[in-house]
């Protein structure tokens, strides 16, 4: 599980598990804010907070609830985000001009 490997747990807030994350849950109805194609808000129950920007950011305009699918689909992106930032540019050869036409 990606969980076991991380550090993220260390980071949060002592009261994350007990006082946030209940608190945003709340705020947002236990409902996902997470958007569907359509533009409508998804119908699925909250189980996750998720940080909107700054991971380091624990205040309660940065966070919002999200199901797991939705927060899943907007950790992948970030991840793939990232990683595409990370990647090296690709080095090409100069092409090589015809041999008949040297």
């Amino acid at each position: 599980m990606a969980w076991s490997s991380s550090q993220r747990r260390a980071e949060l807030p002592a009261d994350w598990a007990t006082v946030l994350r209940p608190r945003i849950l709340a705020r947002d109805g236990y409902r996902c804010v997470g958007l569907m194609r359509d533009g409508s808000r998804c119908p699925a129950t909250a189980t996750d907070v998720d940080h909107i920007g700054d991971r380091h950011d624990h205040s309660d305009n940065n966070l919002q609830s999200l199901c797991r699918w939705h927060h899943r689909r907007k950790t992948a992106a970030e991840s793939a985000a990232a990683r595409r930032a990370k990647r090296r540019p690709l080095r090409r050869r100069p092409e090589e001009r015809h041999p008949g036409l040297r």
